[in-house]
């Protein structure tokens, strides 16, 4: 008899243990749907990346000087969207183009 209570004790321990890890990987679960869930609410309230942006001088009377490919990593901090027309004047009016993602280039115009 004591050998079967002592197996029941170590059994009866052995499934604590067992349930102790199922909620912690349940915790980690909601843990995990959660950050996906608030990326997933970050990524729809992000505003979309524009085609193309023109960086501008700074300071007052700012004037263009840049073209880029929207999702160019070299844009500065003061920018505007443009549309692919606008991108097209700018560069045949001789604002420069990004030398890093080479709006030129793309939009087919040669330097």
């Amino acid at each position: 008899m004591p050998d079967s209570l002592s197996r029941l004790v170590m059994l009866r321990f052995a499934r604590r243990i067992a349930v102790q890890q199922v909620e912690q990987i349940d915790r980690w679960i909601a843990d995990e749907e959660r950050r996906e869930a608030e990326q997933q609410q970050g990524e729809e309230r992000r505003p979309p990346t524009p085609d193309w942006v023109v960086e501008l001088s700074v300071g007052l009377g700012a004037r263009p000087i840049e073209v880029h490919a929207g999702h160019c990593y070299a844009i500065g901090k003061h920018h505007r969207a443009i549309s692919r027309e606008q991108a097209l004047a700018a560069l045949a009016e001789g604002i420069r183009a990004c030398a890093h993602c080479r709006p030129d280039t793309e939009l087919g115009v040669l330097g």
